[in-house]
């Protein structure tokens, strides 16, 4: 009997008394040409994380009530505009799997154009995501999948795209203030529910983002080796220990 299996149907709130744990996860994921050799283990992985995350909490003697999942492929405006950014809607786990993993599958390594590609908007609409505000507790938790740094945020080219979102934030300090940080009045995220993930080149902007933003941790990767010591327990671990 596997670890997810033991603890099935038995009531999450169980572990911790009567409070009930919400966990939603975005994932940011670079899927320019690049990223082609990894990409399949990135889907992989991605569709593996939810039982993974299942198993592992029940390692902890912890559970999730409720459990989102959300996607955001990312490429760069400047050379691929028409699908710059795919962006899913949350997916309820496990009920809405099948969507999920549709969603996944669908995506494909395109373009990319010069070596850094638009992560910061992939970033700023994570950040932008309806997140859960009920239950007891609250887990909201960023993944970052690149083997590129980022150009900056607004670069005229990509503000020129056709398909650039409306209202994103100007610039990085900008995106540091919805991020949130002491005292930030334009914070859009629950400082106490917040994680951001960076599996990364050591480089900008992530390098500053990790050793500059509250609650945000770097596992840097090769730029331009995709992300051959990407390990999707670390994910689960920094999750799991965070709840």
């Amino acid at each position: 009997m596997s670890g997810t299996d033991q603890y099935r149907g038995q009531s999450p709130d169980q572990y911790r008394g009567s409070l009930r744990y919400a966990v939603d996860i975005v994932m940011c994921i670079d899927a320019t040409a690049s990223m082609g050799p990894v990409l399949e283990e990135v889907k992989r992985s991605a569709l593996n994380f939810p039982a993974r995350l299942e198993a592992d909490m029940a390692q902890k003697h912890k559970a999730i009530s409720r459990l989102r999942l959300k996607v955001i492929a990312f490429r760069d405006f400047a050379d691929h505009a028409d699908d710059a950014l795919q962006e899913s809607d949350f997916f309820v786990m496990p009920g809405e799997a099948d969507k999920f993993e549709a969603f996944v599958r669908g995506l494909s390594p395109v373009g990319g154009g010069d070596v850094p590609e638009s992560g910061l908007e992939a970033l700023a609409l994570a950040i932008r995501a309806p997140w859960e505000r009920g239950l007891d507790r609250r887990r909201h938790v960023i993944v970052m999948f690149t083997d590129a740094p980022a150009h900056p945020l607004g670069t005229p080219d990509a503000r020129a795209a056709h398909t650039y979102p409306a209202g994103l934030p100007l610039d990085g300090d900008a995106l540091l203030e919805e991020w949130g940080y002491a005292r930030s009045q334009q914070a859009l995220m629950e400082n106490s529910a917040k994680r951001l993930v960076l599996f990364a080149p050591d480089a900008t902007p992530w390098k500053e983002i990790s050793e500059e933003w509250n609650m945000t941790i770097l596992f840097p990767s090769t730029a331009g080796q995709g992300l051959e010591e990407f390990e999707m327990g670390e994910i689960i671990n920094t999750i799991g220990n965070s709840i």
